[in-house]
């Protein structure tokens, strides 16, 4: 099913992603069934993320063989490895949903040229939505030209993140500047699936994004749609130069500024006074001994710190 207007390498991206989304969409009919295994804490990966990855993989190196791949379950051991053209690939960006059943998941797929991505595509199997993108073509939705949302004031914007779910990511730095973000915005969302979210933003339904500890395969698809959306993404401190930083912001050019000026003190890029300002302030926020039930901890207004330990009756 190739659209005669997409760039042909494109179009073999959609392909693939079309092929992987059959596969995630049977497994879904019975998600009870799938395998899964651990990589780490809170980290899974299934047999529909090796089949999905396998016929990705597959459809583009048949079309392209001497290109690179560079994927999140087999990492850079196929294709040619040293290549001008790297597909980076996602087969199921929201594992954790999909193996619950709860439906927001998507396939990403992009390719960069000499480090830069030229074409995106992430695909959403539940709803067959598809948002594509070519460097200097603008991205489209499902045939329809995309544009980030119009809105300039934060207090009016819905922004979606993720929420920090690996040991060692901070807890504590986390909760301060969601509880900034919240308290200035219309609503916060946590769908779940970070690639899936990009889309969103270059479509227009969320206005901004801005998540920490991701990997280039999660941001990569996303990265091109939101600029050929009209909108901007980088790292916390507003760095165009993010993919490979573990930390992200996008939104149209209005409230990317604005999430920026909140988030960039939690950026690991910031000012050593930021980093010491931040440190003192969130000390006592959550106690070590309360981590891993930091998601349940009351959050607190951003210049507010405990006078005494969240989980002491004193309190």
């Amino acid at each position: 099913m190739s659209s005669p207007n997409l760039h042909p390498m494109l179009n073999v991206a959609v392909k693939a992603a079309r092929a992987a989304g059959a596969i995630i969409n049977r497994a879904a009919l019975d998600v009870e069934s799938v395998r899964i295994s651990q990589k780490q804490v809170n980290d899974f990966v299934t047999e529909v993320d090796h089949a999905s990855e396998a016929i990705i993989i597959e459809n583009l190196l048949t079309a392209y063989p001497h290109h690179a791949i560079w994927a999140e379950e087999s990492g850079k051991t196929h294709g040619t490895q040293g290549s001008d053209f790297v597909w980076i690939i996602d087969p199921l960006d929201g594992t954790t949903n999909f193996i619950h059943g709860f439906p927001v998941y998507c396939v990403s797929i992009a390719l960069a040229v000499k480090g830069k991505v030229e074409q995106a595509c992430i695909y959403d199997p539940s709803r067959n939505d598809l948002f594509t993108a070519t460097r200097g073509r603008g991205a489209y939705m499902n045939d329809r030209r995309m544009r980030v949302s119009k809105r300039n004031e934060l207090k009016q914007c819905l922004i979606s993140t993720g929420f920090p779910f690996r040991p060692g990511d901070n807890f504590n730095n986390y909760l301060r500047m969601m509880a900034e973000v919240m308290q200035r915005t219309a609503g916060l969302r946590r769908p779940g699936a970070a690639a899936l979210d990009l889309a969103y933003v270059a479509a227009g339904f969320a206005d901004g994004f801005f998540e920490s500890g991701l990997s280039p395969w999660d941001v990569a698809a996303g990265s091109l749609l939101v600029t050929e959306a009209g909108g901007l993404i980088g790292n916390f401190t507003g760095d165009a130069d993010f993919m490979e930083q573990k930390e992200c912001v996008a939104g149209n050019p209005k409230i990317y500024g604005q999430l920026v000026a909140i988030v960039g003190k939690y950026s690991k890029f910031a000012s050593v006074a930021e980093k010491t300002a931040l440190r003192q302030s969130t000390a006592q926020l959550v106690p070590p001994e309360t981590m891993p039930n930091a998601a349940s901890a009351e959050l607190l207004p951003p210049n507010t710190v405990p006078s005494a330990p969240l989980n002491d009756p004193a309190a």
